[in-house]
């Protein structure tokens, strides 16, 4: 079970000691993959997909039936200065569709076996604009910690998190520039459509806020230029940690907190790996970051955790072939 977060100390050290791989289940997991009827390296990345699920799992030959797929929604002050095409009064009504099985995400877990939940963040109260203001204070931060982290369901085996908020693509442009440098119009994309005057006032807010707020600490990013629902992702990836949960990366969004909890501890984001590369400009060099070759790449911009929610089948097939095939000795074949 997951300790209680009662600081932001606490999360850093339950990160900081947080368990890696099982070395045992991967070493076996690495030997059966050699023993199966196929040729050495056939099924390509699937391989590694599948010595990767055993070791967080600590199982050699492992199944996947619990996937969980936890959508996440948070308002922001800064689209007070028009950096999105839709007002943020969409992020209730999408909640409502989230919550009444009418979104695309809904279609998506469904699809793959997964258990949806959601999870909305005081949406009558936004985070301030970080163009003024650090985005939200200390105790704000952890309290949008705490819901990611108590809201991974212990049993499942994989999970994938994903994201509401209208204007969200600006603090996920702003946590890039301000983690890995660069210049804001490198890391700022259209989102859900601005036009070229939008883009330009769009890379403004994202510069103006890196430059009051820069930081090379992942929580303290995450404080003065996040939101909610981007912390709340995080929260949830770092409990997936603690408990040896392997995480399907979402888009652009998602991979921003993901971002945020590589710069607090070294291999924070192992038992993690990208579901897919967006459409949003920024998020190949994002990944590059992080060091993650996404499964996907389908000219998505949903967010929702649409994308990773598509790769769990991936993973899943992975993992079946590994553990359901069987070994040249069982089949009775030649193996040369």
């Amino acid at each position: 079970m997951l300790p209680e977060l009662t600081d932001l100390s606490t999360f850093r050290a339950q990160l900081a000691a947080a368990p890696g791989p099982d070395t045992a289940a991967t070493q076996g997991a690495e030997e059966r993959n050699g023993q199966l009827t196929k040729p050495p390296g056939a099924l390509g990345r699937l391989e590694d997909l599948a010595i990767w699920y055993a070791g967080w799992r600590g199982d050699a030959r492992p199944s996947i039936e619990a996937p969980q797929v936890i959508v996440f929604a948070g308002n922001h002050g800064v689209t007070a200065q028009g950096v999105s095409a839709f007002p943020p009064e969409v992020t209730v009504q999408m909640v409502a569709n989230f919550q009444h099985g009418g979104a695309a995400i809904n279609q998506l877990a469904k699809a793959a076996g997964a258990k949806m939940d959601v999870h909305a963040l005081d949406l009558e109260n936004p985070t301030a604009d970080f163009t003024q203001a650090p985005a939200m204070t200390e105790d704000e931060l952890l309290a949008a910690l705490q819901t990611g982290w108590n809201a991974v369901d212990p049993s499942s085996d994989l999970l994938v998190v994903g994201e509401m908020g209208i204007g969200n693509t600006t603090p996920a442009a702003a946590i890039g520039c301000a983690l890995f440098g660069g210049e804001a119009g490198e890391w700022t994309g259209r989102g859900t459509g601005v036009d070229d005057a939008g883009l330009a006032n769009k890379t403004r807010v994202v510069a103006e806020g890196v430059a009051k707020h820069g930081s090379d600490d992942g929580l303290e990013v995450l404080q003065r230029l996040g939101g909610r629902e981007i912390a709340a992702m995080a929260g949830a990836i770092a409990a997936a940690r603690v408990l040896r949960i392997p995480v399907v990366l979402d888009g652009f969004i998602c991979c921003a907190a993901a971002a945020c909890l590589a710069k607090i501890a070294g291999g924070t984001l192992d038992h993690t790996v990208a579901g897919h590369q967006s459409a949003e400009g920024a998020h190949g060099a994002l990944l590059g970051h992080l060091g993650k070759e996404p499964l996907l790449s389908l000219g998505l911009r949903l967010g929702e955790g649409s994308g990773g929610a598509l790769a769990i089948n991936i993973v899943k097939s992975a993992v079946a072939c590994h553990s359901g095939m069987a070994t040249f000795a069982e089949a009775g074949v030649s193996d040369g």
